[in-house]
């Protein structure tokens, strides 16, 4: 029975997690590799309607009770993981992405071990089935686990895989300004980003000795449900105490993580 060859499967990867976190030297956390194959070589322009679409029917099928807690109509909840995608020879056009191949990955990453055990098993479940999208298809191939490196510093090197979006929001008009790494107010912003965060997800950590500095920042103007904003690839200095640092590796940094953005690499 397939199912129950998953059950087993997450009971093994689970017990392996729970031993990795009492090595020495910090957290050993683990990220998801889901390998995609197209019916054609191309995304929508909008791709990440697609994932969330993807990632919605996958945990619908396997936990309705976190289908309902994470994407209920009712109220908007802060997620805890954040992915990005490796899109192979992107060329793009006004209204689709054009690839080098009719492959790509998808890297997904949580804080919370539970949830990420959920979406694996979902994931796993998703395998080999035709997902539809307008004019094209996408099929899940392989679903992966990979180690993230234990952070051991205080500091870090860091380099942006999808944008990071830093946000400040006017609750009076429900209005957004977006701000881009080499304005004065960047840093402060995504430490603001960070600490709403943290009280959304009703986790305590200390902030205070939080910073992040563009090393070799760079613009770009991304699409993120529908609408155009500023947001910052490159390469940063992320400076916190290593629990800060720690969530901000599974979880991402900056807003609109669970939309594809904010999904960073240890680099040094």
């Amino acid at each position: 029975n397939k199912s129950i060859e998953i059950v087993l499967k997450i009971q093994k990867y689970s017990d392996t997690i729970k031993k990795e976190r009492t090595k020495r030297g910090g957290t050993e956390m683990t990220e998801l590799k889901l390998e995609f194959e197209l019916e054609n070589a191309e995304l929508p322009i909008d791709y990440d309607k697609v994932i969330l679409s993807f990632m919605k029917a996958a945990i619908e099928n396997f936990s309705p009770d976190l289908f309902d807690r994470l994407y209920n109509k009712r109220e908007s909840v802060m997620k805890t993981y954040c992915w990005t995608c490796y899109l192979p020879h992107a060329q793009f056009t006004s209204d689709t992405i054009k690839l080098g191949a009719n492959k790509f990955m998808l890297t997904f990453s949580d804080i919370d071990m539970g949830e990420l055990l959920i979406f694996f098993n979902a994931f796993s479940l998703m395998k080999h089935k035709i997902f539809h999208m307008n004019r094209n298809s996408m099929k899940l191939l392989s679903v992966k686990t990979r180690k993230l490196q234990t952070i051991k510093e205080t500091e870090l090197i860091v380099k942006m895989q999808s944008s990071l979006i830093a946000r400040k929001h006017n609750s009076d008009d429900n209005t957004d300004v977006y701000y881009t790494f080499d304005e004065p107010e960047f840093s402060d912003i995504v430490k603001e980003n960070l600490k709403i965060f943290l009280q959304r997800i009703n986790i305590e950590c200390d902030t205070s000795d939080f910073s992040i500095v563009p090393l070799k920042g760079k613009k770009v103007v991304t699409r993120t449900m529908g609408q155009f904003v500023d947001g910052n690839i490159g390469i940063y200095k992320i400076t916190g105490n290593l629990r800060l640092l720690e969530i901000l590796y599974a979880a991402g940094i900056g807003t609109r993580r669970s939309a594809g953005h904010g999904k960073f690499e240890i680099i040094f």
